[in-house]
């Protein structure tokens, strides 16, 4: 062994090579309306958004060939608790098990995120350490992003005592890889939102110092005082205020019979708290001041910014006293929303998402008591990281939370669920918010009103079966459009049957052709085939039988390949659900290397 450092567990060089299915439509459950929302016409109109029912690494590889590189974020939340999942194995195995499951699919994942794309993985504190190493591993720990905590303790069930000697669980994590730490966006900023009132009576009742409480309402006459510089040399001008008018937020309340909450409201623009900032500017001001002889009551000035939010605009900032204390502006951190007036608080890796869980169970009008995630949470994540347009994939998709935020913030998508809740849950929440008929959520908040579509797949069957005298056969219930395109994608090549030219099924780079037929291939057929050819095409014909001169022949731009004894090599075939079973047996041999 290498110096590599890396996760074992028992069970892990058991690898396995996944058949690469093709994707059949479900044309009845497939769903769309005419209105599609502009926003997607003008990015990516053509792309049908998609949802899968099937195991998700068979869906995963299904994807692979059409999709690698071309998703810009992934959010999957996979099954936590392996003593209730795994109930079959001893303690020791458990975790084993469960890094092999994982294993394959975060590798599949990291193919089809786009270059500049990011994955993130919710995830509790019994796999969380074991997960970061693995993900290490496979997404490269130089392209470790974060782990976000996130608070969820409504569903966690957090109130109360511990559980046993454990305490309470109120916190999951999330762990957020890029695919090129060098290529990825920085991430936009995000916020928690409260609406002000309630925020400000919530500081009261839990004596949280809330600052923004004076109104400035009036700066009154201002004398020009002098200028100085900022560190390019562009002038700043200095002036001394007279007579202004300040207010405390209850004394103005008070003094025009309004509440709080109304004051808040109609003086939005006007409330300030001070600060002391950390500037290149405040120094220069402070030495010309002292240069004057002048001590500080209330000045202004008025330079143009080069950097940031006020770049390339004159703009006026305030300071007040001795310390010349920066005034900061109630209105600079606040949201409307719909006639209310919301406070931003930017976030960092502690992210609290108790309020989206109150009701949590009425979201999208399906019921998912175990693992359901508020439409919140999500929007957050999509919000950071995509623009509208952008593919968002969940391959653990549970009650279908993350396609259903990604379809109402205009992105595409690609959702994968191998249980029945595909139909019972993810099908009838996406419907209805097609319908613009889900007003839960974030639907008020993104202002969605319906339209788009999806299209519906279910995994085609095995390629290859064994019959019942033990050969290995092309599974009857393929066709022979189905055959082609299974073949096709086992070969690498793009299936795109040209209409005038029968032996032109499937495409790659170079002028390379597909042909896939049942039919004996003999002389006269490659013949008839070679006649039509042009000099710079070469052709792949796939057959059940041929007469075994014709490659000899035709070597240098017809090639010829016997099915299934030629796809036989390329994979597993005949498994339908790689569960723990398949992926991690549970009968072990000890790894040479421990012996």
């Amino acid at each position: 062994m290498g110096n590599k450092l890396e996760l074992t567990w028992f069970g892990k060089k058991n690898e396995i090579n996944v058949e690469p299915r093709i994707l059949i439509e479900d044309k009845e459950k497939s769903y769309s309306k005419e209105a599609i929302p502009s926003i997607l016409e003008e990015n990516n109109p053509t792309f049908d958004n998609i949802l899968i029912h099937g195991d998700n690494l068979l869906a995963l590889k299904a994807l692979e060939q059409d999709f690698s590189g071309q998703i810009k974020c992934i959010y999957i939340d996979p099954p936590y608790n392996t003593g209730s999942a795994f109930e079959h194995y001893d303690d020791n195995l458990e975790h084993s098990t469960w890094l092999s499951l994982m294993k394959p699919r975060l590798e599949l994942l990291k193919k089809l995120l786009s270059d500049d794309g990011t994955i993130f993985i919710q995830i509790d504190d019994e796999e969380q350490a074991y997960l970061k190493v693995l993900c290490d591993e496979v997404f490269g720990r130089q392209n470790f992003i974060n782990m976000i905590s996130v608070n969820m303790k409504n569903i966690a069930g957090a109130s109360g005592g511990g559980e046993d000697k454990k305490l309470k669980k109120n916190c999951e994590y999330i762990l957020v890889y890029s695919k090129n730490y060098d290529l990825m966006p920085v991430f936009k900023n995000v916020y928690d939102v409260e609406e002000i009132s309630e925020l400000v009576e919530r500081y009261k009742k839990e004596k949280i110092s809330w600052k923004y409480t004076s109104v400035f309402l009036d700066e009154g006459e201002k004398e020009y005082l002098a200028s100085t510089v900022d560190g390019d040399g562009n002038e700043i001008k200095i002036f001394r205020h007279f007579n202004y008018v300040f207010k405390a937020v209850s004394a103005l309340a008070r003094e025009l019979k309004l509440t709080e909450k109304e004051v808040y409201y109609k003086f939005s623009k006007q409330i300030v708290r001070t600060t002391m900032p950390q500037s290149s500017i405040r120094p220069r001001v402070i030495k010309k001041m002292n240069e004057l002889g002048l001590s500080n009551d209330l000045i202004s000035i008025q330079y143009t910014p080069k950097t940031g939010k006020n770049k390339g605009k004159l703009y006026t900032q305030y300071y007040k006293g001795e310390k010349y204390n920066l005034f900061a502006w109630l209105s600079d951190v606040l949201e409307e929303r719909n006639g209310k007036l919301f406070k931003k608080t930017l976030q960092g890796t502690y992210w609290d998402f108790t309020a989206g869980t109150k009701n949590l169970t009425k979201e999208g009008g399906v019921q998912f008591p175990n693992g359901k995630k508020p439409e919140s949470l999500i929007k957050r994540v999509i919000e950071m990281t995509t623009e509208p347009g952008d593919i968002v994939l969940d391959s653990f998709l549970g009650s279908g939370t993350t396609v259903a935020v990604a379809h109402k913030m205009h992105r595409h998508w690609i959702g994968i669920e191998m249980g029945n809740q595909a139909y019972t849950h993810c099908k009838i929440r996406l419907d209805k918010i097609i319908d613009g008929k889900d007003t839960g959520g974030i639907t008020e908040e993104v202002d969605w009103n319906g339209g788009g579509g999806y299209k519906f797949y279910e995994l085609a069957p095995t390629l290859i079966k064994t019959d019942a005298f033990g050969e290995e056969i092309i599974n009857p219930e393929y066709n022979g459009e189905m055959l082609s395109a299974a073949v096709a994608k086992h070969e690498g090549y793009t299936y795109e049957p040209d209409k005038e030219c029968y032996w032109k099924q499937a495409k790659s780079e170079n002028n390379s052709y597909l042909y896939v037929t049942t039919k004996h291939v003999n002389k006269d057929m490659i013949e008839a085939i070679k006649q039509e050819m042009k000099d710079d095409e070469f052709l792949l014909i796939v057959c059940k039988s041929f007469d075994s001169y014709c490659n000899a022949d035709y070597q240098k731009s017809i090639a010829i390949k016997k099915i299934p004894q030629s796809l036989l090599k390329n994979c597993e075939f005949g498994v339908d659900n790689y569960n723990l079973n398949v992926i991690c047996p549970p009968e072990y041999e000890e790894d040479d290397d421990n012996e």
